[in-house]
């Protein structure tokens, strides 16, 4: 247990925000996991100053979603302290973050995301302008720097401190890493070293021997895993019940997957039309049936799929299909 400001965070392990993935649907099936901490997608500044009805939508929250932070990015302090006081004022988060680490090129093009990380002291004027403008904890994720010749990332937490925070989130990786290699513990170590507040280590967590490793060579308060639940959300119970001392259960069976996958789309389907609901389960499902036998032939035939009835139809296929392994 650990505290962001005055938010108590009630176990170490966390969901990180993730475009496309952690919507209410499926914040609301890993919550059932009991994680510490959840975050909404990542949320355009400039979309929520300029009053857009897509990027609100992101901000809704369930009461049974606490606590959760809503993550926002942009490029200008006027933007990110206007955006910053409205989810303050006019939302149910409890923390609200600041992406710092984003490597994907549209984010960049807007001088936010890990691109803030070259300029420190404009990072540092934009972040307590928004710490001082708002009442909720304000928190940051962050890279370990741009590429291995500015690797920053302790000066940027020691700023990033002193400029109001109360909690950084560090991904082991520069920009230039993207999402290749191997996580580098070192740099999340040495963050966890040069500041006070609490520090969450993200990256590359698919298992609890990933977890323990993590939590064992950088001493962080706790971990973020995003892409390692993607098919995967039972990775969340089994962290969650290894850190509090208790029996991991056994993996789950493919009938539990396929029963994931239904309970999945139905959660969609209660926040979204049912066109984007069976565009993004196209997506999902192909990631819960990984390893599957008939995986392929599932993943080929979910491409053409267009209505919730066809989706549920090739759902009844799949579990047919299982039956008669």
């Amino acid at each position: 247990m650990f505290k962001i400001g005055n938010v108590e965070i009630k176990n170490s392990i966390v969901l990180a925000p993730l475009a496309g993935y952690t919507n209410q649907a499926y914040r609301k099936i890993i919550k059932e996991f009991g994680v510490g901490l959840v975050y909404t997608e990542m949320i355009s500044a400039k979309g929520l100053v300029y009053d857009n009805d897509k990027t609100w939508y992101l901000t809704e929250i369930a009461d049974s979603e606490h606590p959760i932070a809503v993550q926002l990015f942009g490029g200008n302090a006027e933007d990110l302290v206007k955006a910053a006081v409205m989810i303050d004022q006019k939302t149910k988060a409890d923390i609200i973050d600041i992406n710092m680490g984003c490597p994907v090129k549209k984010v960049i093009k807007a001088d936010s995301g890990v691109k803030m990380m070259l300029d420190i002291k404009k990072a540092y004027d934009i972040v307590s302008q928004v710490v001082q403008a708002v009442k909720k904890p304000v928190s940051i994720k962050m890279r370990a720097g741009w590429d291995h010749q500015n690797v920053n990332c302790c000066e940027f937490a020691k700023a990033m401190e002193q400029a109001g925070v109360a909690m950084i989130t560090i991904h082991g990786r520069t920009k230039s890493d993207l999402y290749g290699g191997r996580v580098n513990l070192d740099y999340i170590k040495k963050v966890k070293k040069s500041v006070k507040i609490p520090v969450i280590g993200n990256g590359d967590i698919k298992s609890v021997k990933d977890a323990v490793r993590m939590f064992e060579y950088t001493n962080v308060d706790g971990i973020m895993v995003g892409r390692g639940t993607l098919g995967n959300p039972w990775l969340m119970r089994d962290l969650v019940d290894y850190f509090s001392g208790k029996t991991t259960d056994a993996p789950p069976t493919k009938k539990e997957k396929i029963a994931m996958i239904r309970r999945h789309f139905q959660e969609l389907l209660q926040i979204k039309s049912e066109k984007i609901a069976v565009l993004e389960m196209r997506t999902l499902a192909a990631w819960y049936v990984k390893g599957f036998q008939y995986a392929k032939e599932f993943k080929q035939k979910l491409i053409s799929i267009k209505t919730k009835e066809e989706l549920n139809l090739l759902i009844d296929e799949l579990e047919k299909s299982i039956n008669e392994e």
